[in-house]
């Protein structure tokens, strides 16, 4: 009888011995194993978020910056117009009242003074009609009108409206020798002009000198009366 003896065969495992030892050594050391899916770096995408939001910062203050300078030009255009307001919107009004005026100095000038002093109720009514006079003076006055005393002084255009030139050597070219009818200033704006005449013949006037910025402000022009004028953009932000 024929006893078989088991055979002590090898494992079937065709693994190449090589790449299984590089297997172990790739185990082994973690910085030779090639890894599948690779990761983004995160400080270089926390790089470029610090970037993104340093630039959004600059934009945001540069805005809120446009945006401060805005109200802050708006808050002095604002008080200034409510100035103006308060100190010019009377203009049309007191040129009206001016008209009363005039019509009492015409009434005073009428009478003759020989005749006044004939007839005492004729020259108390006088006084009453000159007290009336001053009394409206005075109000307009108060609310910021005065008038204008344009007699010797050098014509001005913005203030005076010239009706006739005469004839005089004594006294510089353009200077004013008489007046028609007084004229009004509200503030610093012309509110009626003088009527004036005019010197003309004699010597020419000298230059006026360059402002150092210490002497009153120029007088604007009658036409130039609020609310019809308007300051210029560089003016309001001064």
């Amino acid at each position: 009888m024929n006893l078989q003896r088991p055979r002590l065969g090898m494992p079937d495992d065709k693994t190449d011995p090589h790449e299984a030892n590089e297997d172990q050594a790739r185990t082994a050391d973690p910085s030779k194993a090639e890894p599948a899916n690779a990761s983004p770096d995160p400080g270089a995408e926390l790089g470029t978020d610090l970037d993104a939001l340093l630039a959004e910062n600059t934009e945001m203050r540069d805005r809120l910056l446009r945006t401060m300078a805005d109200m802050e030009n708006l808050r002095r255009r604002t008080e200034r117009e409510k100035t103006d307001t308060a100190r010019y919107a009377i203009s049309n009004f007191a040129r009206d009242v001016l008209t009363v005026g005039d019509n009492l100095k015409r009434t005073m000038d009428h009478v003759p003074p020989e005749a006044a002093a004939e007839d005492p109720a004729l020259k108390s009514f006088l006084e009453g009609v000159a007290l009336t006079e001053r009394e409206l003076l005075n109000v307009l006055e108060r609310h910021g009108v005065t008038r204008i005393e344009p007699l010797g002084a050098r014509f001005d255009p913005n203030c005076h409206q010239a009706m006739y030139e005469v004839q005089n050597a004594e006294v510089p070219e353009g200077t004013v020798v008489d007046v028609m009818q007084a004229g009004y200033v509200i503030g610093d704006r012309c509110l009626r002009p003088a009527l004036v005449a005019v010197a003309k013949g004699g010597a020419k006037p000298a230059k006026p000198q360059a402002s150092d910025g210490g002497g009153a402000a120029r007088r604007k022009a009658a036409n130039d009366d609020f609310p019809g004028g308007k300051q210029s953009d560089q003016e309001e932000d001064d």
